[in-house]
């Protein structure tokens, strides 16, 4: 019992023997059995002076107050030179619980009108409810293999969450109370679902003649040139930080002053990607990795022949894909004609077309960093970092494809790279190139000159 609480007690005795001497507690054992029996409780509660009973009323309460501070406070007792104790941390959000997933997914999903529900879905997860069961539905197979302990559809909204705030680890971790090493696992391991077992269905090379039709009719309308396929262009994806052993090393090192990873995709009209490539450092320039790509090899060996042929002033034309000069112009890769307008009339209307043509890969990439914000700041491993940014291009196709609403794009910086350079294996292909875009410029100003 507290110091204090015993010396208020000896207080109230002396207090009532100085009322009641006649019951007094503090009495002697030698006294007379009639003061041995009033020293009773029982004596006390009897006695014709009040005292006794206001000093037990008062006692009774201050014992009472002091046990309950003592039960409820078991740690109030502290050595003073102790450290004071960590609080404990903020117990995680139930609306990231699994708990809470599951009454979204299923109990109220159905008692909401389809666009409150979608744009629901699509703020927690990135995209709406249909596009995100279809997506469960492909992956659940293989996660279901994997003998994980949470389901499915829970790991791939955990995944997508992430994907789309551009949250860590440990941030997700915090809020679904996990282990961040566990959250990590879930992430690499459906971003590695994505990327290959998706992949195929979603990212396709368009070598049907019905697409190749849609593809280039489209881009005509948009360009007033023939036979273009699709827009190719870089982007540099921001990591958010290098390993250890390889924070010295200037190969990651963009050209726009920070650490990444090179990102090549090809998009047609609908800014849906038919090729995506991950396999360069920052600094490595667009050229060569463009010839590192599995999409130059096929092409240039003859692989892939687009059986679209036009004839442009004698030449056949195949249908082709458009760059800016950071990329050698080819015979199915046309590139302007310069970068500052000097050209002649015929070749800068040439260039202002193209350009417009590449617009659709642009918007595209802004699109696709707007909707995954993770590739704004990509805070993985090195070793899964392209499978995250492919897995990303994977399901910016699938909303695509679904029409889904495009949300705010990010900005990407101003192409600053040099033109292409032109490798001694390819000039054969680079003067076939020079002479079909000289004959798609001349026919270009000529048609719309005689408007």
């Amino acid at each position: 019992m507290d110091q204090s609480l015993l010396l208020m007690l000896s207080n109230l005795l002396h207090l009532h023997n100085h009322l009641d001497p006649t019951t007094s507690l503090l009495s002697t054992t030698s006294s007379s059995a009639t003061t041995s029996s009033a020293s009773s409780p029982t004596s006390l509660l009897s006695s014709s002076s009040a005292a006794p009973l206001l000093f037990f009323t008062i006692a009774s309460v201050l014992s009472y107050v002091a046990s309950s501070s003592a039960s409820s406070n078991p740690k109030s007792k502290r050595n003073p030179n102790s450290a004071p104790s960590k609080s404990s941390p903020p117990s995680p959000s139930s609306d990231f619980s699994v708990t809470a997933f599951r009454a979204l997914s299923t109990e109220h999903i159905w008692s909401l009108e389809a666009p409150l529900r979608d744009a629901r879905w699509r703020s927690l997860f990135g995209l709406s409810y249909p596009v995100f069961t279809t997506v469960v539905e492909k992956l659940r197979p293989f996660i279901a293999a994997s003998n994980l302990s949470l389901p499915s559809d829970y790991a791939v909204a955990m995944v997508l969450s992430r994907l789309a705030h551009g949250h860590s680890a440990k941030v997700v971790a915090s809020r679904c109370s996990l282990d961040p090493f566990l959250v990590s696992k879930i992430t690499n391991m459906v971003t590695r679902l994505l990327a290959t077992k998706l992949y195929p269905e979603f990212i396709k090379i368009p070598v049907s003649r019905r697409r190749l039709v849609e593809a280039t009719q489209a881009f005509e309308e948009l360009t007033a040139l023939p036979n273009i396929c699709g827009a190719i262009d870089g982007s540099a994806i921001k990591l958010h930080r290098l390993p250890r052993d390889r924070v010295s090393s200037s190969s990651y090192r963009c050209k726009y002053g920070y650490d990444s990873v090179l990102l090549q995709v090809v998009a047609d009209h609908k800014k849906i990607f038919w090729d995506v490539c991950v396999k360069a450092p920052g600094a490595t320039d667009d050229a060569t990795h463009f010839r590192d790509s599995l999409l130059y090899n096929r092409v240039s060996s003859g692989d892939i022949v687009w059986d679209k042929v036009i004839n442009v002033r004698g030449h056949h034309v195949r249908p082709y894909i458009v760059g800016d000069w950071c990329y050698p112009l080819m015979s199915f890769l046309m590139t302007p004609f310069n970068s500052k307008g000097t050209g002649s009339p015929a070749q800068n209307l040439f260039d202002g077309m193209l350009m417009k043509g590449r617009s659709m890969v642009v918007e595209a990439i802004r699109l696709l960093k707007g909707r995954w914000r993770i590739l704004q700041d990509l805070n993985v491993g090195l070793n899964h970092a392209p499978q995250t940014i492919v897995a990303c291009c994977v399901l910016h196709n699938l909303c695509q494809i679904a029409r889904e609403p495009e949300p705010d794009t990010a900005r990407e910086p101003d192409e600053i790279g040099a033109p292409a350079r032109v490798l001694e294996s390819e000039k054969t292909f680079f003067y076939h190139g020079q002479n079909l875009r000289q004959a798609l410029a001349d026919e270009l100003h000529q048609r719309l000159s005689s408007r």
